[in-house]
């Protein structure tokens, strides 16, 4: 059997024409399936305003920009994410705040983000990232109650969570809706629920929000053009860069929005039959599930129920039975950019060392069937089986 990669890319036929007519066109940048793509994603999540990108992490930049985020701004995160939005608020001056995270789930919860408010005596917020691991937006509605008593805004970094689902008032709507945040960004990238080959999209009910994104894309040029609608002047009215994602790549997001509720459907029987193969276990837990949140299901991770020793030694059993895991993911302060960060940050990271010391993702993409997953289960059992603990 070939090595079994923990997420990977479907791009079939249907896709590759789209990217060979895209290659044809005359502008194969700002064209015409970059504006494709932005109206079929707005149609998707029901939001006002979409703006394709380069990747996400150019989606975080250009939010935060749109934010007008000064240098001393506080920014609000939580310790368990990939680096990106900790990066680049560092690159724009901000001074950081990690928050603890359920031990479970490892997401933010309103509990965690409001003790880290309180623990460090925070008067003044700017923005606060939300991040849905794993695809699940838990605590979506709880943070947002956060943001009218503290007055921050909220960007949804919710790269994890494309084609995910929660229930307000009754009725399930999409995560991208901006209906409880300012602005919600998403990854195209390849292990995403659909890709652009490398990309993101900005999300944003607000028109003043918009203009800002709009022009943060493009190295915050601002154009007005003369009377024959042709010649134009510009101007640059703030610092920024070149964000703006290729028609090429835009062309293969677009492909695969029609096939969105497809892939992610597939990904939920994919979970079903991890479910049904796994047996209960006193040595794993299996991702938490909720009734009001239909996920898109981005990762599979389980929890192990023993040391960090112990995690290290099923990842090498199972790499060497041709499976390929992954971990998601190290606790932002323990790299050493942001080390700093821990020693004045007066939150005690209990649930992130939890989190990362027991938590592995299993194999989760749509090249996955039945057999493969039944296969994975068993050799999860031989090991237990083999090193009780």
């Amino acid at each position: 059997m070939k090595l079994i990669p923990y997420n990977r890319q479907l791009i079939d036929k249907f896709d590759i024409k789209f990217i060979l007519d895209a290659s044809k066109q005359d502008l194969i940048t700002t064209g015409i399936y970059n504006k494709k793509l932005e109206s079929k994603a707005k149609k998707y999540f029901s939001t006002k305003y979409v703006l394709s990108c380069n990747s996400g992490t150019s989606a975080i930049f250009i939010a935060l920009k749109g934010l007008n985020l000064k240098k001393n701004d506080v920014v609000i995160m939580p310790s368990i994410n990939f680096v990106s939005a900790a990066n680049i608020s560092k690159l724009l001056g901000a001074k950081i705040f990690f928050t603890d995270v359920d031990p479970y789930t490892g997401q933010m919860s309103s509990e965690n983000l409001e003790h880290c408010i309180k623990k460090n005596k925070l008067k003044k917020i700017k923005v606060v990232f939300s991040m849905y691991l794993g695809g699940s937006p838990f605590f979506v509605k709880d943070i947002f109650r956060l943001k009218k008593k503290y007055k921050f805004l909220i960007i949804e970094d919710a790269c994890h969570a494309l084609g995910s689902k929660y229930k307000n008032k009754e009725k399930f709507i999409k995560v991208g809706s901006c209906i409880h945040s300012d602005i919600c960004i998403f990854s195209l990238h390849p292990t995403k629920s659909i890709t652009s080959g490398e990309g993101g999209l900005v999300l944003t009910n607000k028109k003043s929000i918009f203009d800002k994104l709009f022009l943060a894309r493009n190295h915050g040029m601002k154009k007005k053009y003369k009377k024959n609608g042709l010649s134009f002047e510009y101007d640059i009215t703030f610092k920024s860069l070149n964000f703006r994602l290729s028609d090429i790549n835009a062309a293969l997001a677009y492909s695969q929005f029609f096939k969105i509720d497809k892939f992610v459907n597939q990904r939920n029987y994919l979970v079903k039959e991890y479910f049904s193969n796994f047996n209960p276990s006193k040595y794993y837990d299996l991702p938490k599930k909720k009734s009001d949140i239909k996920s898109a299901w981005h990762l599979f991770p389980i929890k192990i129920n023993s040391s960090k020793k112990m995690k290290e030694k099923l990842i090498l059993f199972l790499y060497k039975n041709k499976i390929l895991t992954q971990i998601h993911y190290k606790p932002i302060y323990k790299f050493t950019a942001f080390k700093y960060l821990k020693k004045i940050n007066k939150v005690n990271f209990v649930g992130a060392e939890e989190y990362y010391k027991k938590t592995l993702s299993v194999p989760l993409h749509l090249h996955l069937n039945a057999k493969k997953i039944a296969f994975i289960c068993n050799k999860l059992d031989i090991f237990f089986k083999k090193n009780k603990f």
